[in-house]
C-alpha cells in the first residue's frame, strides 16, 4: 500500500503563468466562439427553454482550442471527430437503454473514449457530449440522431471557425492553428 501511495507524490512544479498576451488571445477566442454559438442558437431556437446550439461540453472545447491551440486534443480532427463520434455513441446508448440512466451514462462515456481512441480523435469534452445525450433534457432526447448534427456538428464547426480566425491573428508563430488537419 505504501508503494502505491508514493506514486501520488508530486514529481515537478507548477508551470509558470502564461504571458498576458496569450491569456488575452485565449479570452478573445473563447468569448467570440461561445458568443457566436449561443447567438446562432438563440436565432434558431424553437422554444423558450432551449439554446439550440449550446451544450456544456463546448465550454471545455473552448478551453482547449483557444487556451491550448497547439495541443493534440485541440486539433480540428480531434474537435470535430471527438464531438461527432461521441454524440453518435451517446445517442445510440440512450436509444438502446433509456430506462437505466446510471448504466447508460457510464457506457456512453466509456464507449465514446474507445471510439475516439480507435479513430484517433480523442477530445476530452467528447465524453461530456456523450453524457449529455444520455442525461440531457427531453429536448435533447427528442432530437435523436439529429443531436449529432445540431447542436454537436454545427456548434463544433462554429467553434473551429473562430479558432482558425482568432488563433491566426496573433503574430506569435507558436499560436498559429492548426498543427495538423488529418
Amino acid at each position: 500500500m505504501k508503494t502505491y501511495l508514493t506514486r501520488m507524490r508530486a514529481k515537478g512544479h507548477c508551470p509558470p503563468r502564461k504571458p498576458f498576451k496569450k491569456i488575452l488571445w485565449s479570452w478573445l477566442g473563447a468569448f467570440i466562439g461561445i458568443l457566436l454559438v449561443a447567438y446562432l442558437g438563440e436565432i434558431l431556437r424553437y422554444d423558450n427553454q432551449s439554446m439550440l446550439l449550446l451544450i456544456g461540453s463546448f465550454g471545455a472545447s473552448a478551453v482547449l482550442i483557444y487556451g491550448a491551440p497547439l495541443a493534440e486534443f485541440s486539433q480540428p480532427r480531434n474537435v470535430i471527430g471527438g464531438h461527432v463520434f461521441s454524440a453518435f455513441v451517446g445517442v445510440s446508448v440512450y436509444l438502446l437503454i433509456p430506462s437505466f440512466p446510471m448504466f447508460a451514462s457510464a457506457l456512453a462515456v466509456s464507449l465514446s473514449i474507445v471510439m475516439m481512441q480507435i479513430t484517433r480523435t480523442l477530445h476530452p469534452p467528447g465524453g461530456a457530449t456523450a453524457l449529455i445525450a444520455v442525461i440531457g433534457p427531453q429536448s435533447i432526447h427528442q432530437l435523436g440522431y439529429f443531436y449529432v448534427i445540431s447542436p454537436v456538428l454545427i456548434g463544433s464547426l462554429l467553434l473551429l471557425f473562430v479558432a482558425l480566425f482568432v488563433n491566426n491573428m496573433s503574430r506569435n508563430p507558436k499560436r498559429h492553428y492548426p498543427v495538423y488537419w488529418l
